[in-house]
């Protein structure tokens, strides 16, 4: 199967510190890819180049056969969810939905659409400065990302501490937008997740190991006696 998404020996450096050592991966269509790894180890920052957010040292990478550093003719079929909220506070959930669509030019009935997918109906009039959950305001941006049908979804920490209703109705719509043949690639640091991702790409000082969620749970597992033992050993 050609893949949507390609990586090539990119590294990305910010100013004297390399964030990203000569990474390579591929991502194929209808897959679920996880990028794992703790504060600082640059999920981010790889995220924002997938995004086409931020430019990269050196390297390639690929998305719908378009290379980034060259057009941005895939961004007509990628949705992204960033760590940051990047959406607008002063207006109200239901003005950011018809703003976006304006900049997506998505109809009435994609934004209607979203609405009843991701149960904002009871949202609609609130500002977003005014919201008291971070789980509507990540199926409100989401819902945002997803206006305009796209082939490809970047998360960054979708999930992270979000209550458990929303975490369940963006988890439906997810695996909804898998099932129809979408592709997704995640950020995310709690092992717990491991198991949401067909394949995972685990970051540690810049560098990229790929496991599925079985092998990264062996692995896991191996580094939690190791560390115990060692614990015991010092006691």
């Amino acid at each position: 199967m050609k893949p949507i998404l390609s990586v090539n020996h990119l590294v990305q450096k910010r100013g004297r510190k390399t964030l990203l050592k000569d990474i390579t991966f591929d991502v194929f269509p209808g897959e679920r890819f996880g990028v794992f790894g703790t504060r600082g180890t640059g999920k981010t920052a790889l995220l924002h180049i997938l995004a086409g957010v931020d430019r990269f040292t050196s390297g390639q990478v690929e998305i719908l056969d378009f290379n980034v550093q060259k057009t941005e003719k895939y961004k007509r079929n990628l949705g992204l969810v960033t760590q940051k909220r990047s959406l607008f506070h002063d207006m109200s959930v239901a003005e950011n939905l018809d703003f976006m669509a304006a900049l997506k030019k998505a109809s009435h009935e994609d934004i209607q659409e979203m609405i009843t997918r991701f149960e904002l109906d009871n949202s609609l009039s609130f500002p977003l400065a005014d919201l008291d959950s971070v789980g509507v305001f990540q199926r409100l941006s989401l819902a945002c990302a997803m206006l305009n049908h796209p082939r490809i979804l970047i998360l960054d920490d979708v999930i992270k501490d979000i209550d458990s209703g929303s975490r369940k109705i963006i988890l439906r719509e997810l695996d909804h937008f898998q099932a129809e043949g979408g592709t997704s690639i995640w950020s995310f640091s709690d092992i717990h997740d491991w198991d949401l991702m067909n394949r995972v790409g685990s970051l540690a000082e810049g560098n990229m190991t790929i496991h599925t969620p079985e092998s990264a749970h062996e692995k896991w597992n191996r580094t939690e006696t190791a560390y115990a033992e060692g614990s015991g050993a010092r006691a």
